[in-house]
């Protein structure tokens, strides 16, 4: 079963992407911080689709699409319920 733990503060992820930019791993980074070096990899994969230029065949959502998308689902989800009743 997995723990589940509630999101870091976006201050936080930035400056993980920032310390992986100045050369620092995310292996080190989870040591120290401890936050798993997989999420601080996804740290920085996103700030990297969100800047604009993600590597060929990682491109994605940038996180304002995400978060209208996340919104758009639940308003649908909400008119879906109403529309049952």
């Amino acid at each position: 079963m997995s723990k589940v733990r509630p999101s870091y503060p976006a201050e936080f992820r930035q400056q993980m992407v920032e310390l992986v930019r100045a050369g620092r791993s995310p292996a080190e980074l989870s040591r120290e911080f401890n936050v798993t070096a997989q999420s601080i990899t996804n740290w920085v994969g996103q700030a990297v689709i969100d800047s604009g230029k993600p590597l060929p065949g990682k491109e994605g959502l940038i996180t304002a699409e995400r978060e209208e998308l996340v919104r758009l689902r639940r308003q649908l989800r909400l008119v879906q319920q109403e529309r049952d009743i």
